[in-house]
């Protein structure tokens, strides 16, 4: 058995960046910018306006003070001409500042008679004026690598830039393991279950930028694991489910050995997570999970989520484990790290009693993974203990 640590550092080693793709500005949100990118014109392009009133000259600017309007300034539609003392602009927000001017007063200031105004209250510090390039200028980077968010679309797009590059999405193939194993939706027999970690690790991986393939579900037999090995011969990487242990059924090792795997290693001192296998097969990253459903959703997080960090251009250790206080004591634990099922509230971390790998509830519950270290020794109630968000 090798430790948590090793056995991420081995299956990081199995991945490599994707090759870059250039996709059209609507198709990059939750893609990862893979060379960094410059804007194409300044932001705002011109001063514009941060207010609603009258651009006049700053030095003119005082209670009492009157100007003669000379005509308007809207978003999109600029004054042409120049302001001149004694002289303003009607303006609008966004609109470009004319020449001359330096300060909006804005309307609730004035008070107006035909084309005159006046200064009616004292005019705030500020210009209300948003200088050519404040937001950003010509030339201006978004460094890569970086996930993209809404945001970063919205960058972009002000930025006129139209196409973006980004990793290309990895593919990962699912096979779920197993003669007990029925679809949602089926009727399963008398001994039988539904395959849900399949849809658990189909959700988890989506969200973190993967094409996920569900094949069909690989039965006790060598035939038809090997039928679904072939189907997933075109993937980035092959997760399997199940079948990973060393019982009279449990065929991954074997099957995909005889298929060529070089396999890294087998076991972990982990806890869920014992029975994991890891290796290449052809050009396909390859991970064997354990068939328990909550086992495969922490292995998931723990393994399978940077690795696909680290094939989408990111650092693939992404946040460092938080820290809280426990919320309760606990007993010493054993030689494997555990990785607890937990909920992070009112800052304080709460395990729960019940860590029964098979038991979804308690991980739909969970917000947290609390991490015990192999041989930690008793923690008492108020001490810090690391854990994964989840």
């Amino acid at each position: 058995m090798i430790s948590v640590s090793e056995a991420l550092d081995t299956v990081l080693k199995l991945v490599s960046p994707m090759r870059v793709e250039t996709v059209p500005l609507r198709a990059a949100a939750g893609r990862v910018l893979a060379a960094p990118v410059s804007a194409n014109r300044d932001q705002p392009p011109f001063a514009a306006s941060a207010m609603d009133g009258y651009a006049v000259k700053a030095a003119e600017v005082e209670r009492d003070a009157m100007f003669k309007v000379i005509g308007e300034s809207a978003a999109g539609h600029g004054f042409k001409g120049r302001v001149g003392p004694g002289q303003a602009v009607r303006i609008f927000t966004g609109a470009p500042v004319p020449e001359g001017a330096d300060f909006v007063v804005i309307q609730e200031d004035t008070s107006r008679t035909g084309s005159l105004i006046t200064i009616s209250d004292h005019p705030g510090p500020g210009n209300n004026i948003r200088p050519k390039g404040g937001d950003f200028q010509l030339g201006s980077t978004i460094a890569a690598p970086r996930l993209l968010s809404s945001a970063d679309i919205a960058l972009l797009a002000a930025m006129n830039i139209a196409e973006v590059p980004v990793h290309v999405r990895p593919t990962v193939a699912l096979i779920s393991t197993g003669d007990e194993l029925v679809l949602p939706g089926d009727t399963p027999g008398p001994d039988q279950i539904i395959a849900s970690n399949t849809f658990g690790l189909d959700a988890l991986l989506t969200a973190a930028g993967a094409r996920v393939r569900i094949l069909p579900i690989a039965r006790d037999t060598e035939g038809s694991l090997r039928m679904a090995l072939d189907l997933a011969h075109e993937a980035d990487l092959i997760v399997t489910i199940g079948g990973a242990s060393v019982g009279d059924h449990d065929l991954v090792a074997g099957v995909t050995e005889s298929l060529g795997m070089a396999r890294a290693f087998y076991k972990v001192a982990m806890r869920p997570g014992k029975p994991l296998m890891a290796g290449k097969l052809g050009r396909s990253a390859m991970v064997g999970l354990p068939g328990n459903p909550v086992s495969a959703m922490v292995c998931g997080h723990v393994f399978l989520l940077p690795m696909l960090r680290a094939m989408q251009g990111l650092p693939p250790h992404g946040p460092q484990p938080a820290e809280a206080p426990l919320a309760q004591d606990l007993p010493a634990n054993g030689p494997r790290t555990h990785y607890m099922r937990a909920q992070l509230s009112a800052a304080e971390l709460h395990v729960f009693d019940d860590q029964d790998s098979a038991r979804l509830t308690l991980l739909a519950e969970a917000n947290a993974l609390a991490i015990r270290p192999a041989n930690d020794p008793p923690r008492a109630k108020g001490t810090m203990l690391a854990y994964l968000p989840i």
